[in-house]
């Protein structure tokens, strides 16, 4: 049972995963390949095995940078496919960019087919973000020696909780930057679900920011079905 369990929510986790690609190297084909990890993350073998063959079963969104955006559009347009593209054109990861061009990067990005947008800002203005209607607050651009952790993670939830019971609003939390494992993926839901409940178990309100986490789902589910 133990392991049906955990497999069950391994799926579940697949849905909050924004795959995301941003590297110094990254091309047209990366991106492409990236986008159809995104809208067949596991196999139809493995979900008919599971009986989640006609879930729909897929990330909840791709991130690329500014340059890759058409790319990344262009491969995700498939009958059925609503992965939308994220990216994030405001001088990522450091956020030193004039305001001008900022607003003129997302300007183009959201031309160009973006719909959700990544803003780096100083992190002492996180609640002024919130207050300013931000949908996510994201723990870290991922780029820096420490990222996601998780005494910081349980610090920005109780600061989302707080200020829902306030004003009765509800900002999504994503945690990026070091989450590998799917033992990583587990524990974060079960943080969430722990500080926020249930209710927040959804994409519309929870993200997780990877690149590798996604391999090692794949595997532990593929354990799952066949026992190697």
């Amino acid at each position: 049972m133990k392991k049906v369990w955990q497999a069950a929510w391994l799926l579940k986790a697949i849905t909050f995963i924004g795959l995301t690609t941003l590297s110094d190297d990254d091309t047209s084909s990366n991106v492409q390949r990236l986008c159809y990890k995104a809208k067949y993350t596991i196999r139809e073998a493995l979900l008919k095995s599971l009986n989640m063959c006609d879930k729909g079963l897929m990330t909840t969104a791709v991130y690329v940078y500014p340059t890759w955006v058409c790319d990344a559009v262009k491969a995700l347009k498939a009958p059925g496919c609503t992965i939308p593209v994220a990216s994030m054109p405001t001088g990522f990861p450091a956020g030193q960019t004039h305001l001008k061009t900022v607003l003129e990067e997302i300007i183009l990005a959201v031309e160009n087919g973006v719909t959700e947008i990544d803003v780096v800002i100083n992190r002492t203005l996180v609640m002024i973000a919130m207050m300013a209607g931000s949908d996510f607050i994201k723990i870290s651009t991922g780029k820096e020696t420490v990222n996601a952790t998780f005494p910081v993670a349980i610090v920005m939830l109780r600061a989302i909780r707080d200020f829902f019971w306030k004003t009765g609003n509800k900002v999504g939390f994503k945690p990026a930057g070091g989450i590998r494992s799917d033992k990583d993926s587990l524990a974060c839901l079960s943080l969430v679900k722990e500080e926020l409940g249930d209710e927040w178990l959804m994409p519309e309100l929870f993200r997780i920011g990877a690149s590798t986490l996604v391999s090692d789902i794949k595997r532990q589910i593929y354990h799952h079905v066949t026992g190697r």
